[in-house]
């Protein structure tokens, strides 16, 4: 019985008609957990489709747990980011994952963004993404509480269409 539900539970994954990206106004609202040196968090994401392999959106992270050796405000836990994505669903011809390199502007630098995600039914779908800056506005050396949400950036979490 226990092997009977574990292929039922694959073959309606497998079968599933899921699309990553649609194209022009498809909206995808992402949240997760943030991984960086020295602070975990959580973040969301939030995109709009402005054509066939083209999204704008913007990203939030707040630091929860941040190292105890650092004395972090606000300003310094809190990051909210513009972006811009280039959808590579339909050029990879998988309707169910979506690979999105992209640009952000955020508070503390000009950086980019690597995601994927892939969606196992309709509206639901996991994904991670890298973020790294690649100009930083402050460019003296920077504090270890200046360089939270500045630095290479791990996200993973779920997906959802809206």
């Amino acid at each position: 019985m226990k092997n009977l539900l574990i292929i039922a539970c694959l073959c309606v994954v497998s079968f599933a008609n899921a699309q990553a990206f649609k194209g022009k106004g498809d909206q995808k609202f992402q949240i997760g957990a943030s991984f960086q040196d020295n602070g975990t968090g959580i973040t969301g994401t939030y995109d709009l489709g402005m054509g066939e392999n083209i999204s704008f959106g913007v990203a939030t992270t707040y630091l929860l747990g941040v190292s105890n050796d650092l004395d972090a405000d606000f300003g310094e836990r809190f990051d909210i980011k513009a972006r811009f994505n280039a959808n590579l669903s339909s050029v990879i011809g998988v309707d169910e994952f979506d690979l999105y390199p992209g640009l952000n502007f955020s508070m503390n630098n000009f950086g980019a963004h690597v995601g994927a995600r892939y969606f196992f039914s309709e509206g639901f779908g996991v994904y991670s993404e890298i973020n790294f800056p690649i100009a930083k506005y402050d460019t003296g050396n920077l504090t270890l509480e200046e360089k939270l949400n500045n630095q290479f950036v791990f996200n993973i979490g779920a997906s959802f269409n809206i």
